[in-house]
Formats: structure tokens, C-alpha cells, sequence
């Protein structure tokens, strides 16, 4: 713990930004894998909560709103629509229920161009509420990173509970079987509900956080291309863990860096070749490639008996077949070729 406070202190100012970033993308992966990696149910609007909790949060900030009236309404405006979302697509299932989360970001950014006297339009909202506070001794850059540990950690400890805890037994089973959920006393409806609210209330903390960190907000913000973005990168860092909505937010930003690094004219073609080849040589996501190099190591291991015996004299015992090839003397095996 005393590390991770430690963080911001030792790394210039472009590392901090990219790990405040991360921490952003990682809470907006982390509400999408509560709805898909431990609920079984297709979201392709995670990124509208994220752009609405954004832009609650750079209008209350410019209008002088409390700091943390700001934070609630981050997160409770984006909660109440997706609970209002929810009740209708959780009765959906498979293809109605992703065409119906599709329609919130497709929806959302000319929505946010229309509703300019709140949005900005177009040209979008900017804050600088995020900036340090002279008492901290600290730069915006570890002052920001530091907001985002906080609170961005307070998320992951609470959704860890929650999954590991009986709600997310009760996930787990809707996931598996939704007849077998029912026959046992658990709601798939409540639990989809109670699912895609958790998500959309995580996703607007993240939004909170992303204007933080990145201090604007436009309607490219709820983009379907950055839904699809984030759903690739649950989908890389690990499906149904909190360790892979970790990696997954480093995909989302650093992906994009380390291609526009390689050739800015194929950036999104090596992308797609990184997210094809994770699914080809990881299907878990990054987070199960432990798993597969102990697997491979244990498979690779020698277990033959002359390894674990030794004879009276110390020296190995041949294998079954050195045993029976060797000369023998009065038909007994001497296990000793001459």
C-alpha cells in the first residue's frame, strides 16, 4: 500500500498522466465486466455512462457545484438511467439486448450536440477543478494520479466484494443457466437489473474520473467507437476478473500509443491484429497467461520412475525398459548392460 501511494512521487509528469488514465479506462472496463464477465448479458453502451458521468461532472464543476455533490451526481444520474435501461433490456436477451445497449452510444452523441446549453455542443465542456491544492505540495499530475488511486481503488475494493460475496454467487449461476437460477430461488430479471444499475453507476464514477484526469469532455466521448474499444479491451485483459480490468485499461491506452508508435497509418490495423492474436493464444485475456506458461511447464516436465528411485549403491535405477533389455544372470535382470 505504501508503495502504491509512493507511485505518483517517483515518475514524471507523461508516465503519471498515463497511469491516471489507465486507472480511468480500468474502472470503465471493471463496470462492463460486472453486466458481461460475471453476469453473462451483452453491453455495447458502457461508454454512454462514462460520457454522461462526464459530463455532469464538467457541468456542475463549471457552475461551482461542492466537489463532492459533483461526485454524487456523477454517479447517480448515470445510475438512475441505466436502472431505467435495464428494467426494459434485461427482459431481452442475446441479440435484442445488444442491439439495445448499440442504440445508447449511437444515440448519445447526437444527443449531446443537441442538448447545448448543458453540453457544450460540438465543441464540448472543459474543467480544471482537478488541479492540486496549494497546501498538498504536489504537481496536478500526481495530485490527479492520487484522486484517481482513491477513488478508482475504493471502486475495484467494493466490486470485489460484491463478486465475491453472494450477489456475485448469484451472478455467477444466472451466467451458467438462468432455468437453473429460477429453480433455485434466484431472479435472473433482479439480478440482470441490479447487474446493468452496478454498472452504469461504476461507469459514471469513471466518467467523474475521466474529467479528472483528461479535463474535457464532447460528444466523441460516448462515440461508439470507443464502446467497441472498450469492450476489446475486457475482452484482452480478462473476462469476469478484476486483475484483467486492470490490464484491459492499460490496453485502452496504451494500445493505441505503441501502434501510432510502430506506423500512425495502421494504427487501428495493428490493434486489430493484437486483439485477434490475444484471442487466438489467450482466449482468458491477458490475465490467464500464468496459467498457461504453469500449464506448459508442468506438461514439459520429465516424470519418469528413474528420477524419483535410486538403487542400494546410490547410483539411478534404470527405467522398465533398461531393466528388461539388460543381460541377465540366471534369468534374474541385473539391470546392469555389460
Amino acid at each position: 500500500m505504501i508503495a502504491v501511494l509512493a507511485v505518483p512521487l517517483g515518475f514524471d509528469e507523461y508516465t503519471n498522466q498515463n497511469l491516471a488514465r489507465i486507472g480511468v479506462f480500468a474502472v470503465a472496463v471493471l463496470g462492463l465486466n460486472v453486466v458481461m464477465g460475471y453476469t453473462g448479458q451483452v453491453s455495447l453502451g458502457q461508454i454512454f455512462f462514462v460520457g454522461v458521468g462526464a459530463y455532469v461532472t464538467a457541468y456542475g464543476a463549471t457552475h461551482g457545484w461542492n466537489i463532492g455533490v459533483v461526485l454524487v451526481a456523477s454517479i447517480l444520474i448515470p445510475g438512475v438511467i441505466g436502472l431505467l435501461v435495464a428494467l426494459a433490456a434485461a427482459r431481452l436477451g442475446g441479440l435484442a439486448i445488444a442491439m439495445l445497449t448499440l442504440a445508447l452510444p449511437i444515440v448519445g452523441v447526437p444527443l449531446a450536440k443537441r442538448l447545448s446549453d448543458y453540453t457544450g455542443g460540438s465543441q464540448g465542456l472543459s474543467s480544471a477543478f482537478s488541479s492540486a491544492p496549494e497546501w498538498s505540495g504536489l504537481y496536478n499530475d500526481q495530485w490527479q494520479l492520487y484522486v484517481v488511486l482513491v477513488v478508482g481503488g475504493a471502486v475495484f475494493l467494493l466490486t470485489r466484494n460484491l463478486v465475491r460475496g453472494k450477489y456475485g454467487r448469484a451472478f455467477a449461476i444466472v451466467k451458467s443457466n438462468e432455468a437453473v437460477a429460477a429453480s433455485m430461488g434466484i431472479s435472473p430479471y433482479r439480478y440482470k437489473v441490479l447487474a446493468f444499475t452496478v454498472a452504469s453507476l461504476i461507469g459514471g464514477v469513471s466518467g467523474f474520473l475521466y474529467m479528472a484526469v483528461v479535463q474535457f469532455t464532447s460528444p466523441e466521448t460516448l462515440s461508439l467507437g470507443h464502446s467497441v474499444t472498450l469492450l476489446a479491451s475486457m475482452v484482452i485483459g480478462g473476462s469476469a476478473s478484476i486483475v484483467g480490468s486492470l490490464l484491459g485499461g492499460a490496453y485502452y491506452v496504451l494500445a493505441p500509443q505503441l501502434a501510432n508508435h510502430v506506423d500512425p497509418n495502421t494504427t487501428e490495423l495493428l490493434q486489430g491484429a493484437l486483439l485477434l492474436l490475444v484471442l487466438f493464444l489467450l482466449p482468458g485475456g491477458l490475465v490467464s497467461l500464468p496459467r498457461v506458461i504453469a500449464r506448459k511447464l508442468r506438461r514439459n516436465r520429465p516424470t519418469g520412475g528413474a528420477d524419483r528411485q535410486q538403487s542400494s549403491s546410490g547410483a539411478p535405477a534404470r527405467g522398465r525398459k533398461a531393466v528388461e533389455e539388460a543381460p541377465t544372470m540366471s534369468g534374474i535382470p541385473t539391470g546392469r548392460p555389460e
